[in-house]
């Protein structure tokens, strides 16, 4: 693996990190962690690298690494940047020659979006989008229940992800988080949707297996002097003619990572919390409410494969990455070995996946400065 972004001072790149070489099937080699030379070269220093191996940036990395032999230099290449470079930096990486990692969300844009699409089918190459929670065990068991029936007809989906860390103005203060996820020139056309929103639209469609196909969007900013919201509610509209709500805040004062979904059909409702993430509530018609827990019996194939630890053992965010680079990690032996790869038979997320959530974030924002209000999300 080649790193872009997550040197000194970053949050995700860390994380990633760990995730990536959990499982002992990727090994950093390289990377180019900033935007500033010296400071990808002091990251590097920190994380043992050979000085070599550290760029200053990124088009560096990429020339230099693909004039290594096939059995040195890097076979794919991990974006945690703030979101105005995961275009540039993706359309370099498959111009090299290089697979793809890159963070959430995919680009700033739809054009952006629908470019790469065209590139990676162009390229061949494999791309995977870090939609963390899909990771999850239980998250992977709710999918199960929903798709082998157990919630008959799905009714409703009620989804919100709360946080309180943007309710005061942090980026006049210069931290680097709220900095560029509040600026539309690093963020893109949302902060709170784009950022919060877009995990809620993807845990959505991933455990229901539905499309949302019509949203009514009212996002809103409320603190004095920002440009791009911090709070938005969403009606939604499934495929199969469910109904959903939506709800993302960074102003909700007291919630942390707040991350909930409530799935109901017409026989029965499944409930899972991030702050509680190794457990499931199951509940049907007219039988008492059923806890499942990550590593406990009665959990399907796909929640045991993403399980580590016996029950009782916590896992968490970085366990649920983790299981995405492994999959990940499964496609790439293949690639590597000159197979052909069948990316539909791996579980993680790809490149029509960030294309859905872009459209979803457009449509939303769209939406919301309509009178009309209801807007088709485009297919």
């Amino acid at each position: 693996m080649g790193m872009v972004g997550g040197g000194r001072d970053a949050f995700i790149g860390a994380v990633h990190r760990m995730a990536a070489q959990m499982d002992g099937q990727i090994e950093l080699v390289c990377g180019a962690f900033s935007s500033t030379p010296q400071k990808s070269k002091l990251s590097g220093k920190d994380l043992l690298l050979p000085p070599e191996r550290v760029y200053g940036t990124y088009r560096d990395m990429i020339r230099k690494e693909g004039r290594l032999p096939e059995d040195e230099r890097m076979d794919f290449i991990l974006i945690v940047t703030p979101n105005n470079m995961h275009y540039p930096v993706t359309m370099a990486a498959l111009d090299g020659g290089f697979h793809v990692i890159c963070d959430r969300p995919m680009t700033v844009n739809l054009d952006e979006a629908q470019n790469l699409e065209r590139k990676i089918k162009m390229t061949g190459k494999l791309f995977c989008l870090t939609q963390t929670y899909t990771g999850f065990p239980m998250i992977r068991e709710a999918r199960n229940l929903v798709a082998k029936g157990k919630l008959g007809t799905i009714r409703r989906v009620v989804t919100e992800y709360p946080q309180g860390w943007l309710a005061e103005r942090l980026e006049a203060s210069g931290q680097k988080q709220a900095s560029w996820r509040t600026d539309a020139r690093f963020a893109g056309v949302s902060c709170c949707i784009g950022d919060n929103g877009s995990h809620c639209h993807n845990l959505a469609e991933f455990i229901t297996g539905l499309r949302i196909t019509e949203v009514c969007a009212d996002l809103n900013i409320c603190v004095n002097g920002r440009t791009l919201d911090d709070d938005g509610s969403v009606l939604l509209r499934f495929d199969n003619g469910a109904r959903g709500v939506l709800w993302a805040s960074q102003v909700a004062i007291g919630s942390e990572n707040s991350l909930s979904i409530r799935v109901y059909g017409d026989k029965g409702t499944i409930e899972w919390k991030l702050e509680d993430p190794n457990t499931l509530l199951l509940s049907l018609l007219n039988k008492p409410t059923e806890v499942r827990h990550t590593g406990g019996p009665g959990v399907g194939k796909a929640a045991k494969s993403a399980t580590r630890l016996p029950a009782g053992y916590s896992e968490g965010y970085v366990e649920g990455l983790a299981n995405i680079y492994a999959e990940f990690a499964k496609a790439m032996a293949k690639a590597i070995d000159g197979k052909v790869v069948d990316e539909s038979k791996f579980d993680y997320p790809k490149v029509r996946d960030g294309i859905r959530g872009m459209f979803f974030v457009d449509t939303v924002v769209k939406s919301s400065a309509s009178e009309s209000k209801w807007l088709a999300v485009p297919e």
